[in-house]
This record gives structure tokens, C-alpha cells and sequence, in this order.
């Protein structure tokens, strides 16, 4: 199974690769491994919001990563064509939009860092930085990056 009908077996779509909106590029591909820039949790009129925990909850921050897991999974698509050529997942950073006091950072994670798992099986599993933040780009809750070997 292909991890693109793997994601329709789990009832996920991937969405067209968004533009930057800043002054970078989505992928640099040194070699044989892709730099994917940080994505947020924005499919459509779809957004993930605010602060960790109080504005968005635990539940709701692990779907936001899921949700920005699936941008870059776009990206690279759009760079190579099928997410079968994917290799290994090397490493993922994850960013959380939190409250001071907020410790559960490597839990809002692993939502992305499970579907990776769910999809790719062995090859999604990756090194792996989880961190808490006090602002990131539009108010999201979380982004998402990627370093992709293929």
C-alpha cells in the first residue's frame, strides 16, 4: 500500500502545497535529503490556534500537528512526486505555542510524529526536537518541520 492510499485509508487527504509566505522556500534538497520549512495547521478555512493548553487543548493541539504534518507532507510530494521515494524520515521539529507552565510539549508532538509511524511504518521513524514557544506565525498552535532522506 502506498502511503498516499494509506492516507486515504485513514480518511486523510494531503492538500496542494501552500506558497511561503515569508522570504524562504518550502524545500532545499542538499543530496540526498530534503529540508522541509516549518508548516502550520492550515488546510483551507481550517486553522489551529492559540495557546497550549488554554486555548487549545492537549486533544486539539495533537490533531493541530497532525494537521501541519500533512502540509509538509504536500511539500514534499510536490517535490519528488509520490511519497513512495520517501527513504527514511530522518528528523522532525515540532513547535508549541504554550503557556509558561506547560510541560507537555513532547505529547502535542507525537501527533504528528505517530502519523508519520501510521503511514511510513519504520522509515516514519525519526529523531525527533519537541519545544515549547511563546508566539509562532499567525497565533497557530504548532508548526512542523522535516529533514527527509530520498
Amino acid at each position: 500500500m502506498t502511503p498516499e492510499e494509506k492516507l486515504t485509508e485513514l480518511g486523510l487527504s494531503l492538500p496542494e502545497a501552500a506558497p511561503p509566505v515569508g522570504s524562504y522556500v518550502n524545500c532545499v534538497r542538499s543530496g540526498n535529503l530534503l529540508h522541509i520549512s516549518g508548516g502550520l495547521p492550515i488546510i483551507g478555512e481550517e486553522k489551529f490556534s492559540g495557546k497550549v493548553p488554554t486555548e487549545c487543548d492537549l486533544a486539539t493541539a495533537q490533531t493541530a500537528a497532525r494537521t501541519a504534518l500533512l502540509t509538509r507532507l504536500a511539500v514534499i510530494k510536490a517535490e519528488i512526486g509520490e511519497l513512495k521515494l520517501v527513504k527514511k524520515f530522518v528528523s522532525l521539529s515540532g513547535y508549541v505555542n504554550a503557556e509558561p507552565d506547560f510541560t507537555a510539549h513532547p505529547q502535542v508532538i507525537n501527533g504528528a510524529s505517530d502519523l508519520l509511524v501510521e503511514v511510513f511504518g519504520d522509515i516514519g521513524k525519526h529523531a525527533r526536537a519537541a519545544v515549547g514557544v511563546s508566539s509562532l506565525p499567525l497565533g497557530v498552535s504548532v508548526e512542523i518541520s522535516l529533514v527527509v532522506e530520498v
